[in-house]
């Protein structure tokens, strides 16, 4: 019982400090992915495994290092949305980018956001140029949401959504 415990403490260590990196270095790390950035992501897995379950390799002590950072990540979600103080702390807000054709430089730069990545996330709402943009957002998840000015367009970036959306106009 005294492993498990040390399990739970240990994991609990590990997803605490995650959360405090993950503010601390922006939440574009969490969707505008590189081939750098992944690598990153899997040798922090890699560094963090044994940090959770110590000596302990067996699959009973993965399984409770899995298990005990699925509850912490549950009551975690729970105390965020009941708690907004604790969201603004932890949680940045969306940032605009470009506003009525205009790019935000300070915004971007602060943000170390290319020009490549915000002309790639505008190429993928079908909008060839920055002028023809109402409003880019990065969004608190890190994806960066684009509205052009065209009324006919409607432009999403949950392709869950586009699909639900065609799928209700063909009905």
């Amino acid at each position: 019982m005294e492993a498990y415990l040390d399990i739970i403490v240990r994991s609990s260590a590990v997803y605490i400090f995650m959360v405090v990196a993950l503010r601390v270095f922006g939440k574009k790390q969490l969707s505008q992915l590189n081939t750098a950035d992944v690598i990153l992501i899997l040798l922090i897995s890699n560094a963090v495994q044994n940090a959770m379950v110590g000596s302990d390799s067996s699959l009973s002590g993965g399984l409770a290092a899995a298990l005990v950072l699925f509850i912490i990540n549950f009551i975690f979600k729970k105390l965020l949305f009941k708690y907004k103080k604790l969201s603004n702390l932890l949680q940045d807000k969306p940032e605009i980018l470009i506003h009525n054709g205009k790019l935000e430089f300070d915004t971007l730069s602060r943000l170390g956001i290319t020009s490549d990545e915000l002309y790639e996330a505008i190429r993928e709402h079908g909008i060839e140029r920055y002028k023809d943009v109402k409003l880019a957002m990065l969004e608190i998840d890190g994806n960066i949401s684009v509205i052009s000015g065209d009324q006919n367009l409607r432009q999403t970036h949950h392709k869950r959504r586009i699909h639900k959306t065609l799928r209700n106009e063909n009905l």
